[in-house]
Order: C-alpha cells, then sequence, then structure tokens
C-alpha cells in the first residue's frame, strides 16, 4: 500500500511584545478559515526560499502594517495534523516601526501576558503561549545555609537582575527547614512580581501555594502523568531525548536541558555541546532552559539555537 507523505507547511509568527513588556498582540482568524475565530500569533506560510525572518517581517507588513526593527528567534514548534504537518517558527518582536491594526480585516488585540491563556487558541499554539509568559532567565537558588544571607542574595536578584522565575533547591535541608524557606521565597518572588517553582514532590504544592514544581529527572522518568493541575507550571530537569519526551508526555510546561558546558559541581561530568542541544531543543516541542556553566553571556546563543533562555546558578546567586 501507497503512504502518502503529509504536506510540510512552514510558517513564521510572531509574539509581538509591548514597550512595557507587559501585553502582547494576538489576532483572531477569520470564520472563513481553518480554525476560524480562535486566537493566534500573526504571521503566515513562508513563500519559497524565504528564511523565517525575512517571510515573517513580509507578513507583519501585509497584515498589521508595521516594519520589524528587531527581533529574536522565540521557539520552534512541529504540530501534527491529519493532513499536514506544522513548523510554527516564531520570534519574539521587541521594536517594530508602525501602529499595528489588521489590514486584512482580521481583529488585532492587546492582551496582557496574564490573561492570555483565558483566548482560545489552535493546539499548535499552545507551547508560542507558555514560552511568550515565561522570561529568559531561570535562577536556581544555591545550597545556602545562612537564611540571612540567602534572603540578601534572592533579594539581589530580584531587584538588580530582574529575575522573574526562581526554582527553591534546598537539598541539604529537613523538610520543616525547607517549608519555612519556601514561605519566605514565595513571599521575596511575590513582592517582585516572580514565579516560584518548587524543587521537590507534587505534594508540596498543598502545603505551600508556590506557582508549580520542578521535577527531578528521576521522578520524572517514574511518573505515567501530569502530577499537578494545568493551572501550576510543571518543569523537569533533563539530560537527554528520552527525558525530553517523558516531559511532553506528562504535558510539562517547560524544562531545562543539560549539561552544556563544565561546572564546579559537576567537573567530569559528559557535555552535551551546543549542536546536540540544538538538536534535541528542535523537536521538544516547549520551552528549553540551557543549563550547565551558562551566564548571561550565554543567552543570545541559547536563543538563537531554539532555547527559551538560561537557567543558572552561579550567575545570578551573589
Amino acid at each position: 500500500m501507497n503512504v502518502i507523505a503529509k504536506r510540510r507547511v512552514h510558517v513564521a509568527a510572531a509574539a509581538i511584545i509591548s514597550a512595557d513588556k507587559k501585553q502582547v498582540l494576538i489576532a483572531r482568524r477569520p470564520s472563513g478559515f481553518d480554525q476560524g475565530g480562535l486566537w493566534e500569533f500573526p504571521g503566515g506560510k513562508l513563500a519559497p526560499y524565504e528564511t523565517g525572518l525575512e517571510g515573517l517581517k513580509r507578513e507583519l507588513h501585509e497584515e498589521l502594517g508595521v516594519e520589524i526593527t528587531k527581533a529574536q528567534p522565540l521557539i520552534r514548534v512541529h504540530h501534527e495534523y491529519p493532513d499536514k504537518h506544522i513548523l510554527l517558527d516564531v520570534w519574539q518582536v521587541h521594536d517594530f516601526a508602525g501602529e499595528p491594526f489588521g489590514r486584512e480585516g482580521q481583529a488585532v488585540r492587546w492582551v496582557p501576558m496574564e490573561e492570555l491563556s483565558g483566548y482560545p487558541f489552535p493546539a499548535a499554539n499552545l507551547p508560542i503561549l507558555r514560552a511568550v509568559m515565561l522570561p529568559s532567565e531561570y535562577l536556581i537558588t544555591a545550597e545556602e545555609a545562612d537564611e540571612d544571607a540567602f534572603r540578601q542574595r534572592l533579594t539581589r536578584a530580584l531587584d538588580e537582575d530582574g529575575i522573574r522565575l526562581v526554582q527553591l533547591r534546598a537539598k541539604t535541608l529537613d523538610s520543616e527547614q525547607y517549608m519555612a524557606r519556601a514561605h519566605q521565597t514565595l513571599a521575596l518572588c511575590r513582592e517582585y512580581g516572580a514565579r516560584l517553582l518548587l524543587n521537590g514532590e507534587p505534594a508540596l504544592l498543598d502545603e505551600i501555594d508556590a506557582d508549580g514544581i520542578q521535577l527531578t529527572s528521576e521522578r520524572l522518568m517514574q511518573l505515567d502523568k501530569r502530577p499537578i493541575p494545568a493551572g501550576k507550571w510543571l518543569g523537569a530537569s533533563t539530560h537527554n531525548a528520552q527525558q525530553l519526551a517523558k516531559a511532553a508526555t506528562l504535558d510539562c510546561d517547560l524544562v531545562t536541558l543539560s549539561p552544556l558546558a563544565p561546572t564546579p559541581s559537576h567537573p567530569d561530568a559528559i557535555l552535551m555541546g551546543w549542536h546536540d542541544f540544538q538538536q534535541h531543543v528542535e523537536h521538544a516541542g516547549m520551552p528549553v532552559f540551557a543549563l550547565g556553566g551558562m551566564t548571561r553571556f550565554h543567552a543570545n546563543r541559547a536563543r538563537a539555537v531554539g532555547a527559551q533562555g538560561i537557567a543558572s546558578i552561579r550567575d545570578f546567586w551573589r
């Protein structure tokens, strides 16, 4: 029996961010189109021989009447439909010229980041929603015994570095000490508008109303379904393709992928390198933070190969 190959469609899409970084522009698909009435990130199919950025610039001019002046890769999403394979090549647009409006009669709207989940999007857009709502820097707290020093260093990172995503990792504390630190950390994160993920068992969320859980790679592989509600953020630590696939099965919202470079804590680890990292990220289908020897100087390179950004202890904990 002959198998007909699916049609492959390459689409460039834009997450256009407002100047205050609090809103994103979305557009509604016309009712006569496939998945009409749903909201999406503006963009369209690439013409032959166009790169993603070239196609995006053309589409945004045609659809919204704007000219891109600054953009960088955000996420690439592969999605299978019964009759076609879609590659969504998504760019985050930071600066543009012109006032966007629906040049083709479509509705367009600036939406606060925290309200995006209230709009109906095509299934292929769901990983983009997660990427848009997440920052590009992920702080993992160090093993800090002194509570005053912990608070000072976390406050500095939130205030001076503008960290807005924190993972509380404290393996040397007992359960009572961890809960006390978690409450302190959550209060600080709320003060600065940052999200907090607890590195530990999902049941921790019964004790403290943090924003989510970061699973260890070992715990990830033991689970057979998503262990926390969809309204919470589920992260996972991954090191290979098998673990990334498991994270996708559990509908994780984000992952860290490591190690890329040597670190003092794991000097003999087998390193992944940027080439293999990019291959893993290409088909992850969710935001991926590069981890292992990363500093803010690596952030643009990480974004260039498809990562959400970088995760780090040393670079933010000082």
